[in-house]
């Protein structure tokens, strides 16, 4: 009866550390941000503007996503806690201005937003609440300022190509921290400026050198399409 005893606290000790390893166990979030342009520019997608309209031409927020060192992330953490729109009704128009979603069929961003909630977002629940979460990337966006940054630097969305170096130290020399860029193929099979990732500390609250970048890697020279 000892033993049975014993064995059942060590089962329920490592249920709650598997647990608390879901909630706090990562190393940093990625903040990513989308170019419209190069969505909309590739047969990898389906591009729908949403019942609003087109989008500004602007990069728009992908998602804040928690992430391990050794490069892989906890996904789907907490399936009690799905999207509640109701949480962040004094964001929705901020989130359909910078957050929109450019898939199929159109949509006013809920359901992209739902997504990036359950599957990243509530892996970082223990810091960062539904609320805060959205808050936290909307407010980074406005932080970071891709475009002017990248505009200020004589890169503009124009078709033209523009050297990756000469995009990476725009980048950081308006943000203070050293970007990945992820690239993705136009219509043509050119490659093009898709994605821009910049690092976030665990605690959600301040921007840090990124301590370790996905795979994948894009040409010394990429297009910046129009939008």
């Amino acid at each position: 009866m000892k033993f049975k005893c014993l064995a059942l606290i060590n089962l329920l000790v490592l249920q709650y550390l598997a647990i608390l390893g879901i909630s706090k166990g990562f190393d940093f979030f990625y903040f990513v941000q989308q170019w419209p342009g190069s969505y909309c520019d590739s047969d990898k997608f389906s591009c729908c503007y949403p019942p609003t309209g087109k989008p500004a031409a602007d990069f728009s927020i992908h998602g804040l996503w928690p992430n391990y060192i050794n490069g892989s992330y906890p996904q789907n953490c907490d399936p009690n806690n799905p999207f509640n729109e109701s949480e962040i009704s004094d964001l929705i128009s901020n989130m359909r201005m910078n957050w929109p979603s450019l898939a199929c069929p159109s949509s006013s961003g809920e359901s992209f937003w739902s997504h990036e909630w359950e599957k990243h977002g509530t892996c970082s629940e223990s810091v960062l609440d539904q609320h805060s979460y959205f808050e936290t990337a909307l407010s980074l966006r406005q932080q970071t300022k891709i475009l002017q940054s990248l505009t200020s630097a004589g890169i503009n969305p124009d078709g033209g190509s523009y050297g990756m170096e000469n995009i990476k130290d725009a980048i950081k020399e308006g943000t203070g921290y050293t970007p990945w860029i992820e690239c993705n193929e136009d219509s043509s099979g050119n490659s093009q400026l898709y994605q821009v990732y910049l690092c976030l500390d665990s605690s959600g609250s301040n921007l840090i050198e990124c301590p370790v970048f996905p795979q994948g890697e894009c040409g010394s020279e990429i297009e910046f399409p129009t939008f």
